[in-house]
């Protein structure tokens, strides 16, 4: 009996090891889509005032914990029954990464003017009376979920790439952990960005020379952690989406672990170099894809009589 519950605990604890290596695997692997989920969603509530900031966050976050209480069970159901689907949902999800990233960046070279001359009027239009502060949260809060839905199901699909050959229960276990601490990481960050300028201004107004100087600097570096962060997570997007491509081919992924090693071996700078190839490799391949699928996404909306680019 007790040689029976020590076999027990130990494969509860090998299951658990399992669980947690493969886990921290998926979070580097998504890191990403983390990265774009953060500029995102903290972009969100803009135009939403200062005291239904955090309840909006709130009400996103319990639509991003539904939406991955679907994912799972459906990722897992794939996994299970259609294995070999693995492989091209992953190069899906690595192909939307790299074209949303590319998209994002023409957007800004080509609309960054517009968009800088409609900020007044937009936020002219959120401060008028005819707007329904209600409906308007409500459109903010939907909005928000169905772009949590995207990037949830990329977070999901690169989880279960790498737990594909797991079993059962480490793959339950993986899936269930990275949508944990992604929702309660990805919503927590956000709840704090949103509020540090608050936080800036509080502490700007204590006597204390010292609290009032590091809230003048929170206010000052707020905006720019934003812009950092939407920096930060578009030029992830390449990366781990180009990744995940060159994974898909295992000729690609082979002649690119052949490169690093041979630029590895070579003194003095050999292993900076070996380390980086990937990176820009992964990067070029992201960027590249990227701008395939947009250039195919552009054609279909002209043959279909529409502008080539959604603004």
């Amino acid at each position: 009996m007790a040689s029976s519950l020590l076999t027990l605990l130990d494969d509860i604890a090998t299951v658990l090891d399992d669980v947690a290596v493969m886990t921290k695997v998926a979070a580097r692997k998504s890191a990403g889509v983390l990265g774009d989920d953060l500029a995102l969603n903290a972009q969100q509530v803009t135009g939403v005032t200062a005291d239904r900031e955090l309840p909006v966050v709130w009400a996103v976050a319990k639509g991003s914990a539904r939406n991955k209480l679907i994912l799972v069970p459906a990722a897992l159901a794939i996994s299970a029954w259609l294995p070999w689907l693995v492989t091209p949902l992953l190069m899906a999800g690595g192909l939307f990464l790299c074209y949303e990233g590319f998209e994002k960046v023409l957007h800004k070279l080509l609309h960054k003017a517009e968009d800088d001359a409609a900020k007044p009027a937009r936020t002219a239009a959120l401060a008028g009376a005819d707007v329904d502060p209600v409906a308007f949260e409500r459109d903010k809060i939907r909005g928000a979920v169905r772009t949590d839905m995207i990037l949830s199901a990329e977070i999901i699909a690169i989880t279960l790439g790498t737990v594909a050959g797991a079993a059962f229960l480490t793959q339950l276990g993986a899936l269930a952990a990275i949508s944990a601490l992604m929702t309660v990481g990805v919503y927590g960050l956000v709840a704090g960005i949103v509020k540090l300028d608050d936080a800036g201004l509080y502490l700007s107004k204590r006597p204390s020379s010292a609290a009032s100087a590091f809230g003048r600097g929170i206010l000052w570096i707020a905006p720019w952690l934003m812009k950092t962060l939407a920096i930060v997570g578009t030029a992830a997007m390449f990366l781990v989406g180009g990744g995940i491509l060159t994974h898909g081919v295992h000729d690609v992924q082979t002649w690119i672990d052949d490169a690093a090693t041979g630029l590895g071996a070579l003194p003095e700078i050999g292993m900076v170099l070996g380390a980086v190839l990937p990176t820009l490799i992964n990067a070029v391949v992201g960027i590249i894809a990227g701008g395939i699928v947009v250039g195919l996404v552009a054609l279909v909306r002209k043959l279909r009589g529409k502008p080539a680019l959604a603004h």
